[in-house]
């Protein structure tokens, strides 16, 4: 089934997402992503759901069809600082402010958001399988976050980063166990299976 192009009816419509809100390691990525009203791509679809390879294939097909695109981060210190949730949606409202294109709408992946400037929202359970923009959306913040914690893996492979994306797998979890954590772990997550036997932090 093709996704639908557009929820609000207004040209200008932003789809957004984010990836690695659940992770152990790494920063929160979020991406923006405004489509022309007639965008098709048979393979578009939620990026958990399509392979890695596709999903790098898309990213160029989206950067290049794109009436405008963003992708921002927020590290670890800051997602400790305040909470994931606030820092996914920071994060998005960080992507929009990037657009090229002022956005006259914006629909969201999920069901929690916060006002950006004045521009009307609406909030889609599972919209990143049901819409191009927040599906182009997903597919960005995915693959930029991905990439980025391959390259945080060349200075810390004993976490496996390469693989896990800093997801909480039992390999993750054994290495934090044997090794520490590093400034780019989370330390407001429960990161080990028993915290209060570790004393494990780095600077």
């Amino acid at each position: 089934m093709a996704l639908l192009s557009n929820y609000s009816g207004v040209l200008y419509e932003a789809g957004c997402d984010e990836a690695g809100r659940g992770c152990l390691a790494g920063p929160v990525f979020a991406a923006a992503v405004i489509l022309p009203p007639d965008f098709y791509h048979p393979d578009l679809n939620d990026s958990k759901q399509i392979s890695e390879k596709s999903r790098q294939g898309l990213r160029l097909v989206i950067e290049k069809e794109a009436v405008a695109f963003s992708v921002a981060k927020m590290d670890a210190p800051d997602i400790d600082k305040y909470n994931i949730l606030w820092a996914s949606i920071r994060t998005m409202h960080k992507a929009l402010e990037s657009l090229r294109v002022r956005p006259e709408h914006i629909i969201v992946d999920g069901n929690r958001f916060m006002p950006y400037r004045k521009v009307t929202f609406d909030c889609i359970v599972q919209g990143d399988a049901l819409y191009a923009s927040i599906a182009a959306a997903s597919i960005l913040a995915k693959t930029y976050r991905d990439d980025y914690m391959i390259r945080l893996h060349k200075k810390h492979r004993q976490y496996h980063w390469d693989t896990n994306k800093g997801y909480p797998t039992e390999q993750h979890r054994e290495a934090i166990v044997n090794f520490g954590i590093t400034k780019y772990h989370r330390r407001s997550f429960q990161l080990y299976p028993l915290p209060e036997q570790l004393n494990l932090f780095e600077d």
